[in-house]
């Protein structure tokens, strides 16, 4: 059985840190369903478009937006179609994180499938390759990669899963074994085409499946896909030490990778603090907060100047009426949030403090 070797460091210690202090917060704070939303939304978007873009694909942020939106767009059909596919993929990997039970094979196979429908032949796609591929240096043609021979895949692949499922496996950390899985389908690379985006789908799998979805709030892609030299020089660190997968020691990429999570979700954290009621004012106004996106804008700009006057909320809100700003401000009012000092048009708008 497949038993992956690495050494707990300081710096692993420390991303793993980072990562539950912001997952903490993140996960308690009381954000407005319409911010939720945005978040899940925006991390979608943005891990199909990295996630493919990675791998080559040249569209563009807006253009990527597009297509999940249903708008058609004039660009090369391979590359509408990989965004098409990797959105199925993201929807796959929620479906298959509320399956109970371990991990197997077929999950890689229905990733797999989704991600290269009709891009590779049918007879490729879901199924392991049965040819030995190399991954050449673009330019150089240097041999970056010689993944295992084509035999030997099945069997590396049923060790693996074996030793994923085992008990010592379950004992490790959610986000050291993404990390494990991540590296260890790459080096494999079981199927002819697709392997980096499969890969990076079934270590996010794991992630949801063991409770660190984070609200579904970020894409760690996109830091891989802006850091693409320290992202493969992570691999070739763990690559050149020796032909046999079992005997690499994944510590330089463990390290790589709790610190790309441990960044985006500190990013996301930091997101979610400026926009939490709770946090921002020190309220406790409940687990889920009632308020809509203008209110909520009206609170940060009374949290950061102290007070305001009707001018002043007006600028906040430029394209509503006065009258529907005064509405809202008598329902923050009557929630006990603020209060009004003084009965005139110049009346200012405060934090409530005290109950």
């Amino acid at each position: 059985m497949y038993e992956p070797r690495y050494t707990i460091t300081n710096k692993i210690l420390k991303g793993i840190g980072q990562i539950e202090a912001a997952k903490e917060i993140i996960e308690e704070a009381p954000l407005v369903p319409d911010f939720e939303r945005e978040f899940r939304g925006d991390a979608i978007i943005r891990q199909i478009y990295h996630g493919t873009h990675i791998e080559g694909n040249d569209l563009t942020l807006t253009q990527t937006k597009q297509i999940l939106e249903g708008e058609e767009i004039y660009a090369r059909d391979r590359d509408i179609q990989e965004v098409i596919n990797y959105r199925n993929v993201v929807k796959l990997i929620d479906i298959l994180s509320q399956k109970r039970g371990g991990y197997d094979l077929d999950m890689l196979l229905e990733i797999h499938k989704e991600t290269v429908n009709k891009i590779v032949p049918e007879e490729k796609s879901g199924r392991l390759r049965n040819t030995q591929v190399i991954i050449r240096e673009e330019g150089t043609g240097r041999v970056i990669l010689k993944p295992p021979p084509p035999h030997e895949v099945p069997y590396l692949l049923r060790d693996f899963f074996d030793w994923l499922n085992s008990d010592p496996a379950r004992d490790i950390h959610t986000i050291l074994r993404a990390g494990i899985v991540h590296y260890v389908l790459v080096a494999i690379h079981p199927f002819v085409e697709g392997n980096g985006r499969t890969a990076r789908a079934y270590a996010n799998l794991v992630m949801l499946k063991e409770g660190y979805d984070i609200k579904k709030f970020f894409a760690i892609e996109e830091h891989f896909d802006r850091d693409l030299a320290g992202y493969y020089h992570s691999f070739f660190e763990v690559d050149k030490q020796s032909p046999d997968i079992s005997q690499r020691e994944l510590t330089p990429w463990l390290e790589y990778f709790t610190e790309v999570v441990a960044v985006e979700l500190t990013k996301i954290k930091d997101k979610v603090k400026s926009l939490s009621i709770d946090s921002r004012l020190r309220l406790k106004i409940g687990e889920q907060v009632a308020l809509s996106a203008r209110q909520v804008k009206l609170i940060e700009y009374l949290s950061e100047h102290g007070a305001a006057v009707m001018k002043d909320l007006s600028k906040v809100l430029p394209m509503v009426s006065e009258d529907t700003i005064l509405r809202d401000l008598k329902d923050l009012q009557d929630k006990n949030i603020i209060e009004k000092e003084g009965s005139t048009k110049a009346s200012r708008y405060v934090i409530k403090t005290k109950s």
